[in-house]
């Protein structure tokens, strides 16, 4: 905080004169130097607390709540509820007198040399705030901010948990897992998002966004020539327990520089002039949550937020400068009115959307689908206590049938199945029943890309199966290690013709040979995929109709 004749050295001449009359003190005739120096011997020794009792009730409440935030306020966060300072020149100042008609309470008290502007050092960086001088913040004590405590609203747990709550699902480790997989072999770009949802037990887009943000800056992928791969790194936390992943998670969203405001729906964020930090916003929100696991209402903890700490997000109080337009309606959302739409929206997409995700929240109806309840499951209990959890106990084999499809079961190894997906091919996602895969002539050409011979196969499929490979995935494996792909069932267009003439024809025309492919006998021959247009055209010209 700073003293009183450093915050005094920040008034023009004309200020510190309108003060001093207040104090009864003509400083007409000094200097700025001895002018500051005066006042401050004299306000030093002021009765600030009698002072405050004589103000009227605004200017007094404005005081009280400065000293209840340890002497400073943010100016936009104190302007929003006590009122500005209007700045004028000398010039204007003279003509207007604005210490004889102050506009706001804080105003009033700007000119009696109570309050002070300027700007400091903050941990989300230089912010502008009112204050009161060390001096006069002294005289108040500590029974002054006790005092100025005012009614807040608190969390009160609901009388009976929501009828309809369901267990917090725990699939973003599953997720996640097959989004590793798939990074052996695509991109992971919007272009391939059609293809990789399909594969997900929760397809949504934002989920997805954030599991992939998280698993780049844990390091887990890597960009190469050929795409993003997976790491060492994440192997390694694909062989921690579920439990354990789910912390690693929850630990990293909350390091992330993910924006969830920007991911809120309903909101769109323009510009590259301003920005947020969420981190920010995640420490407010989970330090605003009671530390039990009873059931409370969201709306509870929205109107517990904007009272008790309505700028989480924005540690200057300046609701102005971010350019955040909602996706149904016209402008931007700007000033404290838009509180609800962004800061409101921002905490009820955190619980419904990372932490519900990350299965440390559940959220169901308390008494209708407006009127939401939540609760911190009891891994979030851990999780915020900074207990880290212990392994799984079991983690059961794969199945192999002999028709050499392989399920794998959500408990099992996530490290297994994500070798799994590196050598058979997906059949079935299922949030209930087992994962499914299938061995293919196709997936085993790309697991021998990858570097996974024959022999290295059998083995895994040995320990992952406990030994219960069947003979016939067996012998499959032998002989397409020997021979390769001996049959591949393909879908194709086939021309028929009446007279193999016809067919030596067309095999033998330059206008219409290329777009044959395979024969089927002397009656008989595939035609090139596409090629179906290209064919019937040249064979038109040749005075040959073609049926379909």
């Amino acid at each position: 905080m700073r003293s009183l004749e450093k915050s005094l050295y920040d008034h023009d001449l004309l200020t510190l004169r309108v003060i001093g009359e207040w104090w009864e003190l003509d400083l007409s005739g000094l200097d700025k130097a001895e002018a500051v120096e005066t006042l401050a011997q004299t306000l030093a020794f002021v009765d600030m607390q009698k002072e405050v009792n004589f103000l009227p009730p605004e200017e007094s409440t404005a005081v009280q709540d400065l000293v209840a935030q340890g002497g400073r306020s943010p100016v936009a966060a104190f302007g929003r509820d006590h009122g500005e300072v209007r700045v004028m020149g000398p010039g204007r100042m003279e003509r207007e007198e604005p210490w004889l008609d102050p506009v706001s309470a804080t105003e009033a008290l700007w000119y009696r040399g109570f309050v002070y502007r300027a700007f400091d050092e903050s941990d989300e960086g230089v912010i502008e705030y009112y204050y009161i001088p060390e001096e006069l913040l002294d005289q108040f004590g500590l029974a002054a901010a006790e005092d100025s405590e005012v009614e807040r609203p608190s969390l009160q747990p609901l009388a009976q948990p929501p009828a309809a709550a369901t267990a917090a699902a725990t699939d973003a480790v599953d997720d996640l897992t097959t989004l590793l997989a798939v990074a052996m072999r695509l991109s992971l770009g919007e272009d391939q998002a059609a293809e990789v949802e399909q594969w997900l037990l929760n397809p949504d887009r934002e989920r997805r966004s954030l599991l992939l943000n998280l698993a780049h800056e844990a390091g887990w992928l890597r960009e190469s020539e050929s795409g993003v791969r997976p790491t060492r790194e994440a192997v390694e936390w694909l062989k921690l327990g579920r439990e354990q992943q789910l912390y690693v998670l929850a630990d990293g969203w909350r390091q992330s520089v993910w924006n969830d405001l920007c991911h809120t729906p309903g909101l769109i964020c323009e510009g590259d002039n301003w920005h947020n930090d969420p981190r920010l916003a995640r420490t407010a929100v989970l330090g605003a949550m009671p530390r039990n696991d009873a059931w409370y209402r969201l709306a509870d903890l929205l109107a517990a937020m904007k009272s008790n700490h309505p700028d989480f997000q924005r540690p200057d109080g300046n609701y102005e400068t971010w350019y955040i337009r909602d996706a149904r309606a016209d402008g931007y959302l700007a000033g404290f009115e838009s509180w609800d739409y962004v800061e409101g929206r921002l905490i009820r997409f955190m619980l419904q959307g990372p932490l519900s995700w990350l299965s440390m929240v559940e959220v169901a109806e308390a008494a209708g689908p407006k009127d939401l309840a939540f609760r911190l499951t009891p891994r979030a209990l851990s999780w915020l206590a900074g207990e880290y959890p212990a392994g799984d106990r079991e983690r059961p084999p794969i199945t192999i049938q002999p028709d050499a499809s392989i399920e794998v079961r959500h408990e099992a190894d996530r490290y297994v199945r994500f070798q799994v997906a590196r050598i058979a091919e997906v059949e079935e996602t299922d949030a209930v029943r087992p994962f499914r895969y299938r061995l293919s002539p196709t997936s085993l050409a790309r697991a021998d890309e990858q570097g996974i011979k024959a022999d290295r196969l059998r083995q895994f499929l040995e320990k992952a199966a406990a030994g219960a490979v069947p003979k016939s995935v067996e012998r499959a494996l032998t002989r397409w290690e020997e021979e390769g792909v001996e049959a591949r069932l393909e879908a194709v267009m086939v021309l028929r013709v009446k007279d193999p003439a016809i067919l030596d024809t067309l095999r033998n025309n330059p206008k219409t040979r290329d777009y044959l492919g395979e024969s089927l006998g002397e009656l008989a021959v595939t035609v090139k995929p596409g090629k179906w247009p290209e064919l019937r055209s040249a064979t038109a010209q040749l005075g040959l109709f073609l049926d379909v």
